[in-house]
């Protein structure tokens, strides 16, 4: 078998996977419809260098600034355009030619029109060379239709307007189905389903919230990008015949009607009105806000004792190079170690990495020689912010009596290789026998552990044995020892189970990464979660943990586009079903500054200016408010008109370790209802970067310790 046999049935393996978990499984039932997606390669319609990325829950970039949709938007559009094996369809928007190519698989042809002509040409070039030939693909105008081959039994279009454009309604049959989305802004849409019932009747329904790239074009948006800009006047077709209507709006148009729903809503908008004006949000914001002090000042715990009943408490971060945030938890997590008894610490961080930590707060045998967080991003904790963290934690366990100390942990499961070493570390120690055997089954991880990410892409192939019941069955192996022990070290015996479960659970991840990008943020937050009942767990009845991780981990995944477009759980999600009223999730946010992260993965850092939020997101309302540090609680218990007022969803912002300015909106933003999302929110209105660890031995070695150099 050839390689691009192979690979050919590796792409086939996943386009069925993406139809079964991507697409069928969110409620897309039309059999023609998941027998086209099954049929059609999106990775033909994909730029080369993203061709592995195909089958992934997720747009892509094309050029131009242009985007492939997610498969399951796809699926739903055309599922809502009822199409018939004799329609005629035009598709509005060609991109790559994906959509029309499984279109042309449910009619009888489709005119596609694309206004970038590079796109145009690429596109009718990909459908001819692998025999779409019912697709025609046209540089034009799309807002304009396609008038010689109307009328059309249906219209698709990947592009969001301000309205439905009056050529469609003309072009489309009677009968006929259009799916567009439409949105007073270019940022925010509402798929709808217009269905012509007559020369002047249109039934028009909402669909669900989406975004796409906006319509351009004589009777969409400007060229010039500016929503204030008018277009121009939409004109009544030949032989004066009256734009056709909604049963629900009059027959006859005024001039203002036939604006731009974008004019008509900005007019309505200047018009007074007589009726009282309710409190603005960024008001409530500020009368419901805690102010805080600088997170260094000993009254910053103040406005946290309310969590010192709490079993969990989970604190968030908008991206992963902040100082204040680092500051701020360090700050919070003071307090209710020392004054209210917690004593766990557990972060998003390599469990290896953070044993080194342990072992240092403890005063314990260092596990390792190694310096931990030597990976990609170095800089998340090797801080100077997290460094005076870990010092005030040494120094305060070196206080405190033996059960009021305070473990440090790490919940991510990225250190194969680590983790690996250190299970057999561990049973080299205390049975040799079982170390060799150990050995064996993970020597076929062996050739992966340098890149984690080959043995996903591997495992992925047709024809290749996985590690999964070697690693299984070293962690049952490992798990059953301890029932048979009744003695010996138990956090040195928890520590290498961890590591062995581990292994288990990134064995799976970098098998399914390449599937399904919702499968394996799942897994991975499933086993963070574990990860931390354990610790609890180990830990007795009284343990109380605090836990940093990133606001897309601690808040509720329920309450965001994560849980509710694709099917996405995390950590916090799953605290708040088991810990229900003991788990507290808070969310940090911030308006402006300067962050440390990359550009791309693997990269070096740089500090980045952090843009100011957008207008339609929650970061905006609260700058609004004018608060420099506040603390706002939005628990059920709080204030009941400002969590009413919240729970209008909107666009909220997330950096990880990548922060990539220019396409900010795309790459960073995304819709979250924030009461449900969070118990409270930490605000700084403007925030800077993360001061990184010195990294030669001559700058500052003593207090490098236990970080290495």
């Amino acid at each position: 078998m050839d390689e691009s046999t192979t690979k050919d049935e590796a792409f086939e393996e996943a386009r069925q996977q993406m139809v079964d978990s991507q697409i069928a499984s969110r409620g897309v039932r039309d059999p023609r419809v998941l027998d086209a997606m099954r049929e059609v390669p999106r990775h033909l319609f994909v730029l080369p260098q993203l061709a592995e990325f195909a089958y992934s829950d997720t747009p892509l970039p094309l050029s131009d600034g242009q985007t492939i949709s997610q498969p399951v938007i796809v699926a739903r559009m055309l599922e809502a355009a009822e199409l018939s094996p004799d329609d005629r369809v035009l598709d509005v928007g060609t991109g790559s030619g994906y959509a029309a190519a499984v279109a042309s698989r449910l009619a009888a042809h489709v005119d596609s029109i694309e206004r970038y002509e590079s796109l145009a040409d690429s596109a009718r070039h990909t459908l001819q060379e692998h025999g779409f030939y019912n697709v025609d693909v046209h540089h034009a105008d799309g807002t304009r239709g396609w008038p010689a081959s109307a009328p059309f039994d249906a219209i698709i279009a990947a592009a969001g307007g301000p309205d439905v454009p009056p050529a469609w309604r003309e072009q489309l049959a009677i009968g006929g189905r259009l799916v567009m989305p439409v949105g007073a802004s270019m940022e925010t849409q509402q798929l709808i389903k217009v269905t012509r019932r007559s020369d002047t009747e249109f039934d028009e329904e909402n669909l669900w919230d989406v975004h796409f790239v906006p319509l351009i074009g004589e009777q969409g948006w400007p060229e010039d990008g500016n929503e204030t800009t008018p277009a121009k006047e939409f004109r009544e077709p030949p032989g004066g015949m009256p734009l056709k209507q909604s049963r629900r709006q009059p027959q006859q148009q005024s001039p203002t009607q036939r604006q731009p729903q974008s004019q008509r809503q900005s007019q309505r908008q200047a018009q007074p009105r007589k009726q009282r004006q309710p409190q603005p949000l960024a008001g409530l914001i500020a009368a419901a806000a805690r102010p805080l002090p600088e997170p260094e000042d000993a009254s910053f715990g103040d406005a946290f004792d309310h969590l010192r009943t709490k079993r969990v408490v989970l604190l968030g971060e908008c991206s992963h190079g902040t100082s204040e945030f680092y500051r701020g938890r360090a700050a919070i997590t003071r307090r209710l170690v020392e004054r209210h008894g917690f004593n766990i610490v557990a972060v998003e961080a390599d469990w290896p990495d953070a044993a080194v930590i342990d072992g240092y707060v403890r005063s314990r045998e260092p596990r390792t020689d190694e310096p931990p967080f030597q990976r990609f991003p170095v800089w998340m904790w090797r801080n100077e912010e997290f460094a005076a963290f870990v010092r005030w934690l040494r120094a305060h366990n070196e206080r405190a009596a033996d059960e009021r100390r305070c473990g440090f942990y790490g919940l991510d499961m990225y250190s194969l290789s680590a983790s690996i070493a250190a299970v057999l570390d561990y049973l080299d120690r205390t049975d040799p026998e079982a170390a060799q055997v150990a050995r064996e089954r993970y020597g076929c991880l062996t050739p992966w552990q340098k890149d984690p990410q080959v043995y996903g892409r591997a495992a992925f192939s047709a024809g290749f044995a996985t590690c999964e019941n070697a690693v299984v069955q070293q962690l049952q192996d490992l798990l059953r020892k301890r029932l048979e022990q009744s003695n010996g070290d138990s956090d040195r015996w928890f520590d290498a189970a961890q590591n062995a479960r581990l292994v288990a659970s990134a064995e799976r991840y970098y098998r399914i990464m390449y599937r399904s990008s919702a499968d394996s943020w799942n897994l991975r937050d499933t086993h963070m979660f574990e990860t931390l009942e354990s610790l609890l767990d180990s830990r007795g009845p009284d343990s109380r943990a605090v836990v940093w991780a990133h606001n897309s981990h601690i808040g509720n995944a329920a309450a965001t586009e994560m849980g509710r477009v694709r099917n996405e759980l995390n950590v916090g999600q799953l605290c708040r079903e088991r810990f229900c009223d003991t788990a507290a999730l808070i969310g940090f946010g911030t308006h402006a500054g300067a962050v440390a992260a990359a550009s791309d993965w693997d990269g070096p850092m740089e500090v980045k200016v952090v843009r100011p939020s957008r207008d339609d997101s929650y970061e905006y309302q609260f700058h609004a408010s004018g608060e420099a540090r506040c603390f706002v609680d939005l628990s059920r218990g709080a204030d009941a008109l400002l969590r009413e007022r919240l729970n209008e969803a909107r666009l909220e912002r997330f950096i990880g370790v990548i922060y990539r300015p220019e396409t900010e909106l795309h790459s960073h933003y995304a819709e979250a209802v924030l009461p449900e999302q969070f118990d409270g929110y930490v605000w700084f209105d403007t925030t800077t970067a993360v001061e990184p660890l010195a990294t030669r031995a001559t700058e500052r070695e003593p207090d490098l310790y236990p970080f290495g150099v």
